[in-house]
């Protein structure tokens, strides 16, 4: 039954201006205080993933971002609720992606009275402040409204990172007495091309460079034909970062990957007499070393001026949106001034090659097996686990940005698999993919629920090395007896099963990889287990075994 109370409130308010921009799904819980968030949300064609922890709810929202290039949503309830999106927040500023989190709180003038109200918390805009971009806690319906907003324009025109809107109780519950056209969403400014000085000086260099190279980051994955356009011009290898990986094109014969992380990659770059990167901040996280030692001139593009020279230094910094600035220094520069002819890049594709499956050979070929058996239009979720960053990551070659979801930076533990099911609710006519470990599958593992609720067709693979492995190997190489990195083991298929899901084991390269095109084939939620100690097994008995053995290895659904 309707109360005509609440018929036109500051949520709905808010959610209306939220819809106008284009958002059509959040995530998040139901609780006592932010019902009247949820109100409007089917009358106005919003639909609600209820995550079974809100930091699925952030990881979802994540997902669902990338494959929209709208900021993710989350609705989550007071106190404990907001607190439980903290890490997606800090994965969210850490991997410089938009997310708006709303959040009811305590009444106008019952900030923090310690009195064991409800979900009483000290301050909880200080708390969420301190991880996202800003935090505001509103005094009406018309800064709420406001609020939505400024956080789009962020999102539109800065470097978009999270935010939080808290909304008083007594102010959510509350007529909004905010006219239509104050929620209307606001136009979007042109996007920066770039100071002309710089961009002649950038254009200056690469006509004179002999040797240019170009790192993308993730600022660049909405710039790909640019990218490409440059590139081609110049005769130029690109090499991206995790979170730029498949801004060009990995089949493209100038794209060297995401391989920064390698030091033959790497080089590569720092050989470079011009090097151009656009939309990265060069972390350590994603290099795997210190900072890139460039040896050449550096042009750097990107769309806040306080990266422009951090981790390295720029003899020319551009601030703009990457598309428009590219396109910018491209039609500045006649075709001819730049054109110059690809190089051969076989040498440093195999040395790459080499160095990759140097290290934990055994995971890498898994890695293989795995990206061998996936679509070619897949989205990959990954997690913070050795099969992904060791392997996966980069025996994936990408024709699309944005389909490996990963945090190269903030390193979480349990993303993947929300963050699939956010990919999968943004693009229903892709096969979604989350690969992953053990350790973290297990922390978000109620998740498999939340797609199996919403109907969605996704495959979990689940390699499981018996716990933290890699953890285990820094304890023992500082000489400390492994200790709290062996963990017991649920029985997957049958825990999946609980779930409502569908599920196998597969313990050979060839059952790995015929039982993920059967699960994608099959749709519905389902799991693949690969326990690694059973698959180095039957690897290492494999010259003894009958031909028909790897028949036997997989468990059928």
């Amino acid at each position: 039954m309707s109360d005509d109370r609440f018929a036109d409130t500051a949520g709905r308010a808010v959610l209306e201006t939220i819809r106008g921009y284009g958002v059509d799904a959040v995530f998040g819980i139901p609780g006592t205080h932010n019902l009247e968030l949820y109100r409007p949300l089917a009358d106005l064609g919003m639909r609600a993933i209820t995550n079974r922890h809100e930091q699925g709810s952030g990881y979802g929202a994540d997902g669902w971002a990338q494959q929209t290039g709208l900021p993710g949503v989350v609705i989550t309830t007071s106190g404990p609720g907001l607190q439980n999106a903290m890490s997606a927040v800090g994965t969210a500023f850490a991997e410089s992606r938009p997310m708006l989190v709303l959040s009811p709180g305590v009444a106008l003038g019952a900030e923090f009275a310690d009195v064991g109200t409800l979900h009483e918390t000290k301050d909880v805009s200080a708390m969420a402040g301190a991880v996202a971009a800003w935090s505001r806690r509103v005094t009406s319906a018309a800064e709420a409204v406001d609020a939505v907003h400024d956080a789009f324009a962020l999102f539109r025109t800065g470097r978009p990172r999270p935010v939080h809107v808290e909304i008083p109780l007594d102010v959510l519950e509350a007529p909004a007495g905010v006219s239509a056209a104050a929620r209307a969403p606001r136009p979007a400014p042109a996007p920066e091309r770039g100071d002309p000085a710089a961009v002649r000086a950038a254009s200056d260099l690469l006509r004179l460079a002999r040797r240019p190279v170009v790192v993308a980051g993730g600022g660049a994955t909405r710039a790909s034909a640019q990218l490409q356009r440059l590139a081609e011009r110049l005769g130029a290898p690109v090499l991206t970062t995790l979170n730029g990986k498949g801004a060009l094109d990995e089949h493209h014969p100038l794209s060297l990957g995401a391989n920064l992380r390698l030091a033959a990659a790497r080089a590569v770059a720092e050989d470079a007499d011009v090097l151009v990167v656009v939309g990265s901040k060069l972390g350590e996280a994603e290099l795997w070393a210190p900072r890139l030692e460039a040896r050449g001139r550096v042009v750097r593009i990107d769309v806040s001026a306080a990266q422009l020279h951090r981790n390295l230094g720029a003899t020319v910094g551009i601030v703009g949106d990457a598309a428009a600035v590219l396109d910018h220094l491209l039609d500045g520069t006649p075709a001819d001034r730049m054109l110059r002819p690809a190089p051969d890049l076989g040498d440093v594709r195999a040395a790459i090659d080499v160095e990759r499956r140097g290290a934990l050979p055994e995971t890498v070929a898994l890695g293989e097996t795995i990206a061998a058996a996936l679509p070619e239009d897949a989205i990959v979720a990954g997690d913070s686990s050795q099969i992904v960053y060791m392997a996966l990551a980069n025996a994936l070659r990408l024709s699309r940005p944005h389909s490996l979801l990963y945090t190269p930076t903030y390193a979480t533990l349990g993303y993947g698999l929300p963050a699939a099911i956010g990919a999968r609710v943004a693009s229903p006519d892709r096969p979604v993919v989350a690969v992953l470990g053990d350790g973290a599958l297990m922390f978000s593992v109620a998740e498999l629920v939340t797609a199996v609720e919403q109907r969605l067709d996704l495959t979990v693979v689940c390699v499981d090395n018996g716990g933290y492995a890699e953890i285990r190997q820094n304890e023992v190489d500082r000489g400390i007896a492994p200790i709290g990195v062996e963990l017991v083991q649920p029985d997957w298929v049958a825990l999946a099963r609980a779930f409502g899901a569908d599920a196998r084991r597969a313990e050979t390269h060839e059952a790995v990889a015929r039982a993920i095109r059967d699960a994608i084939a099959a749709g519905g939620v389902q799991l693949v287990h690969v326990p690694q100690a059973a698959l180095a097994a039957a690897h290492a008995s494999r010259p003894s075994a009958p031909a028909s053995a790897s028949a036997s290895s997989e468990e059928p659904a």
